[in-house]
């Protein structure tokens, strides 16, 4: 067979890693627990050494002549592989560019949404594209577009910086705007659900004063008079005449 089936304790996702007997070459380049260089040995010599430590012997360097090994514990050096990933892929974001559609009619509140998610994609190191299309009869009044995309550009100012000035291409504006370095950049807003983000403080309405409950008085009920002739009260038989 010309490619071995893959180790058990490798990583399906990942590449694939020869490990201890899965090593093919017949010499090595080895380089100790401690990081330092031991030359070139046989690769039963380099096992034997491997065991005698407790550690495995990992093919780090497999295109090398001869190939590059390291004795190291497999799961550390998964581990510390798997996190060299995570760090590099964190570096990449900046290149992701996320984009954001305006109208030159768009409504206040719906520009805050907006503006807060642009917010959260510059807060994570990717860029904006920003696009306001003009359908109809708004291509006569361009004017009316660069004001609500220069509005949201002072409003994202804390966060980014745009690579150009806005420019009108085909029926649409455009503009890219870069992250700013963290050191520079301002903090991440923490807002609740349903509040949108604006550059402009507004003031909060003053909170209405309890109102005081007030008891509503009420005249007793008079008690129903008694009839006076036979002590009961609605006497069926007290307008009755008997004749005789």
């Amino acid at each position: 067979m010309s490619h071995p089936f893959p180790s058990r304790n490798s990583s399906p996702s990942g590449p694939f890693v020869r490990v201890n007997g899965k090593i093919r070459a017949r010499e090595v380049r080895v380089i100790g627990t401690d990081g330092k260089q031991l030359g070139v040995l046989s690769l039963g010599e380099t096992l034997t050494l491997a065991r005698a430590e407790g550690v495995d012997l990992v093919e780090i360097a497999p295109n090398a002549t001869p190939p590059v090994c390291r004795l190291v514990d497999y799961g550390k050096f998964r581990y510390e592989q798997a996190k060299r990933e995570k760090e590099s892929r964190k570096h990449q974001h900046a290149t992701k560019v996320k984009e954001v559609q305006l109208s030159p009619k768009i409504d206040p509140h719906d520009l805050g949404v907006k503006l807060q998610h642009a917010i959260g994609f510059l807060c994570e190191d990717m860029k904006v594209k920003v696009t306001l299309k003009f359908r109809g009869r708004e291509m006569a009044h361009t004017e009316f577009g660069f004001q609500v995309v220069q509005k949201f550009l002072t409003d994202i100012a804390p966060y980014g910086h745009q690579d150009f000035e806005p420019k009108l291409i085909g029926r649409g504006i455009t503009v890219m705007i870069t992250p700013l370095p963290r050191n520079k950049r301002a903090k991440a807003p923490q807002l609740a659900e349903g509040e949108t983000v604006s550059a402009t403080p507004q003031p909060r309405a003053e909170s209405n004063p309890p109102i005081t409950p007030v008891p509503i008085q009420r005249s007793p009920r008079p008690l129903p008079e008694l009839a006076k002739s036979d002590g009961f009260s609605n006497n069926p038989f007290a307008q009755l005449e008997i004749s005789r």
